[in-house]
């Protein structure tokens, strides 16, 4: 198992970080959220997960080793796949999710694109017990600060890059400028969680 990469940052696309290890590239498919920290030219540590299906080896990365752990109990639930996991690490940070299933709360899981009521209910059945207590954190920040200036540019690439049409990307974007304009310096992660529930909320 490849526990975690680290080195500089090659290229970036809306859904995979490519660095360089040894000389060598390595993809990592990651979140947005989990993007949004990075920075071409710059060093970066990724804890990762590796898939293994029939026809391809893909590596997942996350901001750290908890989000990792997460991201595999969740595959463990059935229907659960490594891309639905990384997209409810996306909403949800892991705190935050433990909180969900601690309180059985359907409604934060079905904010998660692709879980509807009986997906949720799944989650809070299989997890129950084995995902453990909030630890009261809240959630928590990507590694790193995402510029300010370009938080919008940020946010609509990462929207296209779970797959939705620019005009929702355009929508969600101007539903969470009013919380980013509170912040002094806006956190894209935390943004993205808000938009991908506001676009649930209108489909």
């Amino acid at each position: 198992m490849i526990a975690f990469v680290s080195g500089q940052v090659a290229a970036l696309a809306p859904d995979t970080a490519v660095i360089e290890v040894g000389g060598v590239g390595m993809a990592v498919q990651c979140a947005p959220n989990t993007l949004a920290a990075l920075r071409v030219g710059q060093h970066a540590r990724l804890a990762t997960s590796l898939v293994v299906r029939e026809d391809s080896l893909t590596l997942y990365g996350f901001a750290d080793d908890e989000e990792r752990q997460v991201f595999e109990l969740l595959q463990t639930v059935s229907g659960v796949g490594p891309r639905l996991a990384q997209t409810i690490l996306a909403v949800h940070a892991p705190d935050a999710l433990r909180a969900a299933v601690a309180g059985g709360d359907e409604k934060a899981l079905t904010a998660v694109p692709g879980i509807g009521k009986k997906g949720a209910q799944r989650l809070l059945l299989e997890l129950k017990d084995r995902l453990g207590a909030p630890t009261g954190s809240g959630v928590p920040q990507a590694p790193g600060t995402p510029v300010a200036a370009s938080w919008r540019d940020q946010l609509h690439a990462a929207l296209l890059g779970l797959g939705y049409a620019a005009r929702e990307a355009d929508d969600a974007v101007a539903a969470v400028t009013p919380q980013a304009e509170a912040a002094a310096e806006p956190n894209v992660g935390a943004l993205l969680r808000s938009a991908l529930q506001s676009l649930n909320r209108t489909r």
